[in-house]
């Protein structure tokens, strides 16, 4: 099947709900949203000059790009890698294709030429492609489903083609992408051979390839592929681990492999989107609360447990060992901006917005180069990130988050527009009744709570102006061109107003309150321990501040004042916390590991000065401890 462009269409990242006749929200154009200097905008820049060359250059210097040469018979030698290596080019050839949507750039444009290149040459005659399953290998496919990748690599090559396409116009990868898929549906569509992944990630992407091409037969094999899970007997013997123990409509809580679990709940909800799927919706409500009641950390990390890379039971979620991988934050993160879309919930929102500045956003250096797989909440100074991996399926999905990162900021709907996100930027956000409104946001968030949205021009009839006011924003206040208004405003909703004239400026004020943060008291780990926020952030202490004192060792008494202090010396710019806090006195356990109890008192404890600084931001220095959670101090005599 060739689809034939004569446009180009720049949908928004990952998941395009223009046509989704169920959905409350329409993403817009991802080359309509341009960011401006802030806090966003040095980290896209970032990953465009420094993150994706350095990628490109792992990717042929580790043979990820050889074996689809060998495969196509350029080169000879063996494969090289993990069997899913195919999988990192494809999302780094995603990366780059959405980057080219924002920022043109002809030479980059001719790398992904060249990789589009390679990978069309290594497909066959028949349509499937997968490098580790050619030459001796063939008459393995499909042979195991469970553990070996191979629907898991076709989605993200269908991802990468329908990204290429919206951003380039061009046909080359999509013309893959379809044949691969038309051939996906010989085998397994309906009415055939029953299977799925046992890595899930090409249901989201066949429901986005229908909506880019609009063959019905991928819809309907991206159903297929949700509902063959669950059944008896079970297409992976009813493991949980691969959330084959119920049927999807029936899955309640959070299980298994986090990353694939958050990554069939993004298929069931764009397959929700798109069809009358009866029980979709219960299903999808019932494992938002498994995980946000249950099942989540408080950066919005998913994922407790290094066995398995999987979710763990109950307020199991320890902090030096939790697993929180990159990919499952960006699987969150996918999932959250999908229903969001869907219902038009703010509370979607601010879990994406958690997410996104702290689960996430750790991944990452500072300097865009090195990288987290895992990221603990407390550490003794081991955890350093690194260039690249052996298994590297979180580089080049943060640089695909990353580049796709404009389209998370707005959608529309019949009514209006709606604004998810705060960074200084302007966008022309296409209207479904038709015309465009251009609005200009300049703030200073994260770091200060003071948004202004100027509308430049309405050419359009939406009627409404939707600001999200997020759950921490206790006491927000608005004002039309300074002057206040009466909106009541309520925390964890979207403020709407009627739609300003151009010209106008509509200045939103979220109080940066410093909170302390408490668990639910089954989350043993964090008994008698608070973690520190400030608008969208979380923070930690890191040993680099504080020399002297062992930071697992600082207690923060609840009478003192935390104060916010701008610091633009430190970790490329960053707002810190300060306060006078208690550090323990371990010199009378030295030689002894147990003792009778005997209550201790702050006059036990010495004082010390605390700077905590945003978690996402730790690791960027010399090794040390750190820890997110700390002890509170107990009351004085």
């Amino acid at each position: 099947m060739s689809v034939q462009s004569t446009h180009v269409h720049v949908a928004g990242p990952v998941v395009d709900m223009a046509r989704s006749p169920n959905a409350a929200l329409r993403p817009v154009p991802l080359s309509a949203v341009r960011l401006h200097d802030g806090f966003w905008a040095p980290r896209i820049h970032t990953n465009r000059v420094v993150t994706l060359p350095a990628q490109l250059r792992q990717c042929e210097e580790t043979g990820r790009i050889d074996n689809f040469r060998r495969a196509a018979g350029t080169i000879q030698g063996d494969f090289q890698g993990i069997f899913f290596n195919d999988s990192d080019v494809y999302k780094l050839a995603e990366a780059m294709a959405y980057s080219l949507a924002t920022h043109p750039d002809p030479a980059l444009d001719a790398d992904l030429d060249a990789i589009v290149s390679d990978i069309a040459a290594a497909q066959r005659s028949d349509g499937y492609l997968n490098t580790y399953f050619t030459f001796e290998r063939a008459p393995q496919r499909y042979t195991n489903l469970k553990d070996m990748h191979e629907i898991y690599c076709a989605g993200h090559l269908i991802q990468a083609a329908v990204a290429h396409h919206r951003a380039t116009g061009k046909t080359s990868l999509l013309d893959v992408a379809t044949r691969l898929s038309d051939h996906l549906y010989d085998v397994f569509g309906p009415g055939k051979r029953v299977g799925a992944c046992g890595h899930e990630e090409a249901e989201m992407a066949l429901v986005e390839l229908y909506r880019e091409t609009g063959d019905l037969r991928y819809l309907e094999l991206a159903r297929c592929m949700i509902e063959s899970r669950g059944h008896n007997p079970g297409i992976f013997q009813n493991s949980s681990y691969h959330q084959d123990h119920a049927p999807f409509v029936d899955q309640r809580e959070f299980t298994g492999h986090a990353v694939r679990h958050l990554y069939l709940a993004c298929g069931a909800t764009d397959v929700a989107a798109e069809t009358d799927a009866t029980g979709y919706g219960g299903a999808l409500e019932g494992l938002w609360e498994s995980l946000t009641q249950r099942r989540m950390y408080v950066t919005g990390g998913a994922g407790s447990r290094w066995e398995g890379e999987a979710f763990g039971a109950d307020y199991e979620l320890p902090n030096d060992r939790a697993y929180t991988e990159t990919c499952a934050a960006i699987g969150s993160v996918m999932w959250n901006w999908r229903m969001l879309n869907l219902t038009g919930e703010a509370k979607y929102a601010d879990l994406l917005e958690t997410t996104l500045y702290n689960a996430f956003l750790c991944g990452l250096s500072l300097d865009g180069a090195s990288y987290f797989y895992q990221n603990p909440l407390a550490d003794r100074g081991t955890h350093r990130r690194q260039p690249w991996f052996g298994c590297a399926c979180c580089p080049p999905n943060i640089a695909r988050l990353l580049a796709s990162l404009g389209g998370y900021f707005y959608s529309t709907a019949e009514s209006g527009v709606y604004v998810h996100l705060y960074a200084s930027g302007t966008a022309t956000l296409p209207l479904a009744t038709g015309g465009t409104v251009t609005l200009e946001q300049q703030t200073g968030y994260p770091w200060d709570g003071n948004i202004d949205v100027k509308v430049i021009e309405n050419s359009g009839e939406a009627r409404y102006l939707y600001l999200r006011v997020p759950y921490w924003a206790d006491g927000a206040s608005v004002t039309a061109n300074c002057a206040p208004t009466t909106a009541e405003i309520e925390p964890g909703t979207y403020l709407k107003v009627d739609m300003p004239a151009a010209g106008t400026t509509i200045g939103l004020n979220l109080p940066m309150k410093i909170e302390r943060v408490e668990s639910h008291p089954r989350v043993i780990g964090n008994l008698g321990r608070i973690a520190l926020q400030r608008g969208p952030l979380f923070y930690c202490l890191e040993q680099a501040d504080h020399p002297g004192v062992d930071v697992w060792d600082i207690c923060l008494p609840d009478d003192v004042v935390v104060s916010a202090n701008h610091r633009q010396d430190l970790l490329h710019g960053v707002t810190v916390l300060q306060a006078e806090a208690l550090a323990l006195d371990t010199k009378e356990w030295d030689g002894a590991l147990y003792s009778l109890y005997q209550r201790r008192w702050r006059s036990d404890m010495r004082p010390v000065a605390i700077t905590a600084i945003p978690y996402y931001a730790w690791a960027n220095r010399e090794a040390g401890p750190m820890q997110a959670w700390l002890p509170v101090a107990p009351a004085p005599r």
